[in-house]
């Protein structure tokens, strides 16, 4: 097994909404050109097994025919211990905008876990709320003039990347950690704005803003699942704490 394989092996293509069946076919056969094979469509707006999108996949229409298709990005993230999104130069989030070859490095470093890259609507990227599922973002450096890329050639762009920086990728010996999958944090995001919303910590009109906030400072903590664990086990005694005392209040005692 090569040295791409072994580190790009196990990075899911995750698509939002894609509407253009070339733009599909077109992805899949450029990710078996760089050694990806894991392609996620969430609410695909187009028919991947069409006429146009198995011809424009030429050699790689399984990766058509094996795609995952769901219907929210938290679901095609499931498994996934680290998540990037691409987005437009325009972003004005808090979050920063890195190079693709300066934050996929990020990316390969757990060669032995799942994780994932996504692309937006081919019309309109991705929404604030489904960039929040990221955690990091990346843009791709184009002509000011002529910023917008096509779906598939942002695509291509990003499997050369990968592919290339997977070619001389070493993996240091670092102690073992377990981060966390991002499906195994995103019930403690819910359970975390429950409890704010119930102490009036968040009010309902600005907790989306705030979540983000806290989002983003976990994002750069990398939690493991150990922790996570630990953070739901604490939010659940705050909770059984609140119900007994309002037990006790509405008791009189």
């Amino acid at each position: 097994m090569t040295t791409e394989k072994t580190t790009c092996s196990k990075i899911k293509i995750i698509l939002v909404e894609p509407a253009g069946e070339l733009n599909v076919g077109s992805i899949a056969r450029v990710m078996k050109n760089f050694g990806l094979c894991d392609l996620i469509l969430v609410n695909p707006q187009c028919d991947r097994l069409s006429f146009e999108a198995l011809k424009m996949a030429v050699h790689a229409k399984e990766i058509l025919e094996n795609a995952v298709i769901v219907d929210t990005l938290p679901e095609a993230l499931t498994g996934c211990t680290r998540a990037i999104a691409t987005i437009g130069r325009d972003y004005s989030g808090e979050l920063p905008l890195e190079k693709p070859r300066h934050a996929f490095p990020w990316l390969l470093a757990e060669p032995e876990k799942p994780t994932a890259l996504i692309f937006g609507r081919e019309d309109r990227g991705l929404t604030n709320q489904e960039i929040n599922y990221a955690q990091k973002l990346v843009f791709i450096p184009t002509n000011p003039e002529y910023p917008s890329l096509n779906l598939a050639t942002a695509v291509s762009i990003c499997c050369y990347e990968l592919s290339q920086l997977a070619e001389n990728f070493i993996t240091q010996k670092t102690p073992t950690t377990e981060t966390a999958p991002l499906d195994t944090v995103e019930p403690y995001y819910q359970e975390l704005e429950s409890l704010l919303l119930a102490i009036g910590y968040l009010y309902p009109h600005t907790a989306a803003s705030r979540m983000e906030k806290f989002r983003h400072l976990y994002n750069r903590a990398h939690l493991q699942t150990t922790e996570v664990a630990m953070l739901r086990g604490m939010i659940k005694q705050v909770q059984w704490a609140i119900q007994n005392y309002n037990s006790l209040e509405n008791s009189g005692l």
